[in-house]
């Protein structure tokens, strides 16, 4: 058995425990294209004739780097730190992670050759293995105020800024269901298993086949799904930490816990309505997004990292795309069937081991620069298309599933659970959905596998 290092620590304004075998990286592969920069696209303008933003002087000709693991918004990155070299005289390089590697174990080879970017954006769960050891303590910065409940403390300190927000659940195509139906569609009138499933077989006698897309990678499956039986735990980040703990000392049978049986009932539904249920991991995921475009489906499970993908496919920013949640029961009263997941997944550690004094001062200004100046908060939302978790940010999503997430922040109809698990757990336990996707194994094997999963964490 390994020794168990404790690390008390507070995710979204919430404590819990982590040992030392949790702390390992986790990589989400979101299978969205890094931008193309040969690449012809609207781009919305960017208003820098106001500027009150207090450079600092003496941080001219510094030059700093900055690792990047989401690679859809490299180009913009590039974008951002080119505008705030024009002002400040600070040279930032954007660093992509090489498509296939996991950002923890990057980011960790860089350390161990002695060259370490002086900025890294990483999932919060990287952050958490290498805070202590590497990172320079945040917690004097001003932002912290600018994000309540969006920031991760560790030991009381923080070690990193939150980027952006992301949500996942059931994209729905509003425009295709209502013209199936012939009739208006309320997103809000579906509150339950069993009133999702009633659509669905709604649509079917309308004439659509098969109205869901499923993906078959194992990180949709086994991270963006499966942790739904940790996240819906209580909503909470602690929650989902307390039902991991007590699944991997022993404490608590995954048999008998409720929210597996219901995240496998509303999984078996996403399966029968499949429009690949013939041959389910043959399923392309472009595909998915033009099936969901064009209507041959009318729901697609997916997060708004996915919006690339189906504006590709020829949606428009104004097309009435959302949310429905992930539906675990027929208890109205239940927050998982009228809140989607949605939290900081993405968070931006600065170096405390090798950067010096005036590049950790300017790594610091960066970030100060995305927060608080004019032109670093238009181009966090304008130029890199992400939510922002700063309440002092004026600029909304422009894309309808962003859109559709930071309104629903703003209703109190998201939960910010996440779930710190093991580097591994989305392709070990995404091939055991993959097996239970293709009907290859039945539900007690399943559950058996998560179960035998934990068991091998002590």
């Amino acid at each position: 058995m390994r020794k168990k290092a404790a690390a008390r620590f507070i995710v979204l304004g919430l404590a819990g425990v982590l040992s030392a075998s949790m702390l390992t990286g986790c990589r989400f592969g979101f299978a969205s294209d890094p931008d193309d920069p040969n690449e012809a696209k609207k781009e919305e303008p960017i208003d820098t004739s106001v500027d009150t933003y207090p450079y600092d002087s003496s941080l001219e000709g510094t030059e700093i780097t900055l690792l990047n693991s989401k690679a859809e918004i490299q180009v913009a990155l590039d974008k951002m730190g080119a505008e705030y070299e024009k002002k400040s005289g600070v040279h930032v390089e954007v660093m992509p992670v090489t498509d296939g590697d996991s950002p923890y174990t990057k980011v960790v080879s860089l350390y161990n050759s002695g060259n370490p970017p002086t900025m890294a954006i990483l999932d919060t769960t990287d952050v958490v293995a290498l805070a202590g050891e590497k990172a320079l303590d945040l917690s004097g910065e001003p932002w912290i105020g600018e994000a309540p409940g969006y920031v991760t403390e560790i030991d009381g300190k923080v070690y990193s800024l939150p980027l952006c927000i992301e949500g996942r659940g059931i994209i729905y195509n509003k425009s295709v269901i209502e013209k199936t139906l012939g009739e208006a569609f309320d997103p809000a009138s579906i509150q339950t298993q069993e009133a999702f499933a009633k659509l669905l077989d709604r649509l079917v006698d309308a004439g659509m086949e098969k109205p869901v897309s499923l993906a078959k990678e194992d990180w949709s499956l086994g991270a963006h799904q499966l942790q739904y039986i940790y996240e819906t735990y209580d909503g909470t980040s602690e929650g989902a930490q307390q039902v991991i703990e007590e699944i991997k000392d022993g404490k608590l049978d995954l048999e008998t816990y409720g929210r597996m049986d219901q995240f496998t009932d509303m999984f078996d539904i996403l399966k029968q309505y499949n429009v690949a249920k013939g041959n389910p991991l043959g399923a392309d995921y472009d595909e998915m997004a033009i099936d969901l475009a064009d209507g041959k489906t009318a729901f697609w499970f997916n997060g708004n990292w996915a919006w690339p993908n189906i504006a590709e496919a020829g949606a428009e920013s104004d097309d009435p795309y959302g949310f429905l949640p992930y539906y675990m029961n027929n208890d109205e009263n239940d927050f998982a069937n009228s809140r989607i997941q949605a939290s900081p997944s993405k968070q931006v550690m600065v170096d405390g081991q090798y950067a010096d004094a005036k590049q950790q001062a300017a790594a610091k200004d960066f970030l100060k620069w995305i927060v608080y100046s004019e032109t670093g908060q238009q181009m966090l939302v304008k130029t890199c298309n992400l939510i922002p978790p700063f309440q002092n940010n004026p600029y909304e999503p422009l894309d309808p599933l962003s859109r559709d997430i930071y309104e629903k922040m703003r209703k109190d109809e998201v939960f910010n659970a996440s779930a710190i698990v093991p580097n591994d757990h989305w392709a070990v336990l995404g091939a055991a959905m993959q097996k239970y996707l293709a009907d290859r194994s039945d539900r007690e094997e399943l559950t058996a596998a998560v179960q035998d999963y934990w068991a091998e964490q002590e």
